[in-house]
C-alpha cells in the first residue's frame, strides 16, 4: 500500500514538475516573439523599393507589395476569412483640377485574423489598420504637384504597414494571451479618399457591433526626442486617454492624447460607423508627401518603441474583459 502510495506521489509530482516546465516553455518562447528594428527597417526597405514606384494603386507596384503583406500574414500564423487574404475593390483616382477623370483601377485590402481564446469574448474583435499605398510618382496631392518622380512614402505609410506586420508576428506568437479576437488590414487607396477603409467598413467580415475598437497608424516612424506619440479619439471608450497615457509613459514615451480630433486617416471611416477609435502618428515634417521621404528619415529604434506601445494596448483590451462602448466625441 505504501509503495503504491509513493508511485502515486511520484507520479504527480513528474505531473507537476512537467507542467511547470511546459508553461515555463511557452512563456519563454512568447518572450522570443519580438517586434525589432531590423525587422521594421526590411519591410520599410521592401516597401519603399524603386521598384515599387511609390505603391500607386492598379500599378504593378502595388500588386507587389500587396503579395508581400499576404505572404507576411500567412508566414507568422495570421488566419484568413474563408481562406482568402485579399478583398478586392475599384479606386477611383484623383486627378488634378481640370483633368478628365480616369476609370477607377482594381486595388486591395490585405485582411487576416487572430483569433482569442475565450469561449464568448473571441466573438469581439480589435482591428489593427494601416494604409499602405502611397503617390506613386506625384500627382495632385503631392506637395510638389509639377514633379514627376517617385515618391517613396516611407514616413507615409510605409512606417505603419511595417508596424502593422511586426505587431503581427508577435500577437500570432502570443495569442495565448488573446481573449478577444484581433483583424489585422492594410488598407489601399487611402491616398485617394480613404478608399479602402470605407470599403472595408461596408463590407466587414464580421459583425458591426462585434468590433469594439479600431486603431490605426499612419507615419509612426519620426518618433522625436522628447517621445511625442500623437493620438485622436481616446475618448471614444471608457477611461481610453488615461489608458493611453499609462502605457505610454511606462515606455518612456510622451503621448499627446486627444479625447477627440479624430483627425483624417482611415480610423475616421470607422469612427463614422459608430466604432471606437485611436488614431496614431508621430507628426508631421517638411517630407510629407514629398520625394523626400525616404528611409533614411526613419526613426527605427523609436518606431519599434511605436509598436510596442501599440502591441501592449492591444494586449490589455484585446487580453482582458476591458468595458467597452462607443462615446461620441462630436
Amino acid at each position: 500500500m505504501l509503495e503504491i502510495l509513493n508511485k502515486g506521489f511520484k507520479k504527480a509530482v513528474l505531473g507537476i514538475v512537467f507542467l511547470s516546465c511546459t508553461t515555463t516553455t511557452v512563456l519563454a518562447q512568447a518572450r522570443e516573439v519580438r517586434i525589432t528594428e531590423e525587422e521594421l527597417e526590411e519591410h520599410v526597405a521592401f516597401l519603399t523599393s524603386p521598384k515599387n514606384k511609390g505603391r500607386y494603386p492598379g500599378s504593378r507596384g502595388n500588386k507587389r507589395v500587396v503579395k508581400y503583406i499576404e505572404n507576411s500574414f500567412e508566414e507568422v500564423g495570421v488566419k484568413s476569412f474563408d481562406g482568402e487574404y485579399l478583398q478586392e475593390f475599384k479606386a477611383e483616382l484623383r486627378v488634378a483640377k481640370g483633368e478628365n477623370p480616369r476609370n477607377p483601377v482594381k486595388t486591395w485590402n490585405v485582411v487576416g485574423y487572430i483569433e482569442g481564446n475565450d469561449p464568448y469574448l473571441k466573438d469581439e474583435y480589435v482591428v489593427l489598420g494601416a494604409h499602405y499605398d502611397h503617390l506613386g510618382l506625384g500627382g495632385p496631392s503631392s506637395k510638389k504637384p509639377g514633379v514627376k518622380e517617385i515618391h517613396p512614402g516611407a514616413d507615409d505609410n510605409a512606417s505603419g504597414t511595417s508596424a502593422l506586420l511586426e505587431i503581427a508576428e508577435k500577437l500570432a506568437g502570443n495569442r495565448f494571451m488573446l481573449r478577444r479576437s484581433v483583424i489585422l488590414v492594410a488598407f489601399g487607396a487611402e491616398e485617394q479618399g480613404l478608399l479602402g477603409s470605407k470599403y472595408f467598413v461596408d463590407n466587414l467580415p464580421v459583425k458591426k457591433e462585434n468590433i469594439k475598437l479600431m486603431i490605426n497608424m499612419d507615419m509612426v516612424g519620426r518618433l522625436n526626442q522628447e517621445g511625442q506619440v500623437y493620438m485622436g479619439g481616446a475618448g471614444t471608450f471608457p477611461d481610453g486617454v488615461a489608458l493611453m497615457k499609462k502605457l505610454g509613459s511606462e515606455l518612456g514615451l510622451n503621448p499627446v492624447v486627444h479625447a477627440g480630433e479624430v483627425g483624417g486617416s482611415d480610423h475616421v471611416s470607422f469612427y463614422r460607423a459608430g466604432i471606437s477609435v485611436i488614431g496614431m502618428h508621430t507628426g508631421g515634417h517638411p517630407q510629407y508627401h514629398r520625394p523626400e521621404d525616404t528611409i533614411d528619415f526613419i526613426n527605427f529604434p523609436g518606431e519599434r518603441k511605436v509598436a510596442e506601445y501599440v502591441y501592449r494596448t492591444i494586449i490589455k483590451i484585446g487580453g482582458e474583459d476591458y468595458e467597452m462602448e462607443f462615446i461620441n466625441q462630436d
